[in-house]
């Protein structure tokens, strides 16, 4: 059996309700996301439930992009996200275990590729 352990998010940033700065989706905190590196995300809705897990190759303009592009499996579902998690992990093929294993493991509710269960 393998054993993968979850690591401690690096950047944990929530929406605002009121926010006074400029803001995407009412999150303010972006730039605490790396531009750079790369690693894993999670967003979680109000009740801590997961929505939606995604990895990629530099975490800030990827995260972004879920909040603006039209193709985004997360398009409809914006409003739900309360809480962002990023968890810097530099290894592509670790990024894809992860990714693999939260989506299966946790039930992502957005995720559509790479779900084992049913």
């Amino acid at each position: 059996m393998i054993l993968i352990t979850m690591p401690t998010p690096d950047v944990t940033i929530t929406k605002q309700q009121d926010p006074q700065l400029s803001h995407i989706y009412g999150f303010t905190d972006f730039h605490l996301i790396t531009r750079e590196r790369g690693g894993i995300f999670m967003f979680y809705n109000a009740k801590n439930e997961l929505l939606f897990i995604g990895k990629a190759r530099k975490l800030r303009p990827r995260i972004k992009k879920h909040f603006e592009d039209t193709v985004s499996p997360m398009k409809n579902h914006r409003d739900e996200v309360t809480k962002i998690e990023v968890y810097t992990v530099e290894d592509p093929v670790e990024r894809e275990i992860y990714e693999t294993y939260i989506v299966n493991k946790f039930k992502a509710k957005y995720n559509v590729e790479k779900v084992l269960y049913k």
